[in-house]
């Protein structure tokens, strides 16, 4: 029976065993299926991977935008924060100690008149406010410095708080009698001329606080707090040399000062001619 199909050989029992068969995937159409699976499985993954690529180029652009955008964002918030602080500078410790002296020159005032200025009590609280305010103004300079506290404010506010209650004081000392006014007219003169001196010579540099105007303004606080304190005996007659002290210091570191304004000047004036000639040159 040859030429004969084996399906039909097999009647109809190799029929279904074809069908099983088919429908198995284990005949030889199967593995072709497989075998043409795998490529159309290996393109959708690359298809895939290619989207995922994409989609990873087009992610690293936006996260790079979002970052842009972040530190932009930063930036400003940064100067923000910077002006913030700019702003709530003049609030710093130094500018409030400042603030404080200024405060206790009128109190001092009432303290030291009341009662027509010669109770002894009053005069004590007269002189706390006084020895308070002279402390301020040596700690408040120190943390200015230290701390890098230094405002425009407290440029202008700290020597005004400085004369004003050294001033209030030799004024009262005058006018009550317990110091002559000339002593009082020295030292203020002094003070408010090497000021407007200062002033002056801003423009070729700065005066260095010395040494010796350091001491000027130690022994003028402890003489005039002396002579604020309703003292007698010896310790009267120690406030006087401590007083005569005071004044000397306060002459002599006077004209050092305006010797170097005028140094100061001087150079100056020739350090701009030299400018002016090279830039003609």
């Amino acid at each position: 029976m040859t030429g004969v199909p084996a399906a039909a050989a097999g009647g109809a029992s190799g029929a279904r065993r074809a069908g099983a068969g088919a429908a198995s995937g284990q005949g030889p159409g199967s593995a072709v299926g497989r075998t043409a699976a795998r490529p159309a499985e290996g393109g959708t993954s690359g298809a895939g991977h290619g989207a995922g690529g994409s989609g990873a180029v087009v992610g690293e652009g936006s996260d790079s935008s979002l970052d842009a955008q972040g530190e932009e964002k930063s930036a400003r918030g940064g100067k923000l924060t910077a002006a913030a602080v700019n702003q709530a500078s003049v609030w710093n410790v130094a500018n409030l100690l400042t603030m404080l002296r200024l405060v206790l020159v009128p109190a001092f005032v009432v303290l030291m008149l009341a009662d027509g200025g010669y109770d002894p009590a009053w005069r004590a609280l007269a002189w706390a406010a006084f020895a308070i305010a002279m402390i301020t103004d040596i700690f408040d300079g120190h943390l200015a410095r230290a701390y890098n506290l230094v405002t425009d404010f407290g440029k202008i506010a700290d020597p005004i708080a400085d004369k004003a209650i050294m001033g209030a004081a030799l004024i009262c000392l005058s006018a009550l009698g317990d110091l002559p006014w000339w002593v009082t007219g020295v030292i203020l003169g002094r003070e408010l001329g090497i000021t407007l001196l200062r002033f002056v010579v801003i423009r070729y540099g700065v005066i260095p606080a010395s040494r010796g105007g350091k001491l000027k303004t130690l022994t003028q606080g402890v003489a005039v707090g002396m002579y604020v304190l309703a003292l007698t005996g010896w310790l009267a007659t120690l406030r006087w040399w401590v007083m005569a002290a005071a004044v000397v210091l306060t002459v002599v570191t006077g004209l050092d000062y305006v010797k170097q304004a005028i140094v100061l000047r001087r150079q100056g004036i020739a350090e701009r001619k030299a400018a002016l000639e090279e830039k003609e040159a």
